[in-house]
């Protein structure tokens, strides 16, 4: 996993400045969100960027840093030995703890009225990372599942009382 964190923060550093973005990489071995116990962090260093920039790197609803995410794990993962591979989450500005907290929430809040009416909530517009995290959430539930349905663009996670 050492050898895969430098690559994939070597990586990062050479994207960012391909893109003109006066920054460095800082890898964190540390569990941020619990959903994520098998992943290594990649924290963007904000110090030298404008507002402007870090919002560009983010992108709406989170789409340019899941992008980058992406792309970093596709890349990373190219060996087929699984000692080899792994996940990186690429954080900025904090904006990935703030999202999952955001998710813990919408999380709380289908389940509840799940529970109140006895009727399925399907939560849209989640990216297929955001389903997963929540889909962890949930998992240990004794009277709540959760399912994915649909096709990319329009997948999306249903939340519902356990059969």
């Amino acid at each position: 996993m050492e050898q895969q964190v430098q690559q994939g923060q070597e990586w990062l550093e050479t994207l960012l400045e391909l893109m003109g973005f006066p920054t460095s990489v800082s890898p964190e071995l540390l569990e941020r969100v619990p959903a994520e116990t098998d992943s290594c962090w990649l924290a963007i260093e904000t110090t030298n960027l404008t507002e402007q920039q870090t919002q560009l790197l983010i992108g709406d609803k989170g789409e340019n840093i899941d992008a980058i995410q992406y792309l970093a794990n596709t890349l990373l993962n190219l060996s087929p030995e699984s000692e080899f591979q792994g996940s990186v989450t690429i954080e900025i500005d904090g904006y990935r703890v703030q999202r999952y907290q955001e998710l813990v929430t919408l999380a709380e809040q289908a389940v509840q009225q799940v529970r109140n009416t006895g009727q399925e909530v399907e939560l849209t517009q989640l990216s297929s990372a955001e389903r997963r995290q929540i889909h962890s959430l949930l998992q240990n539930s004794e009277d709540i599942q959760t399912e994915s349905r649909g096709q990319e663009p329009d997948r999306r996670l249903v939340v519902r009382l356990r059969e």
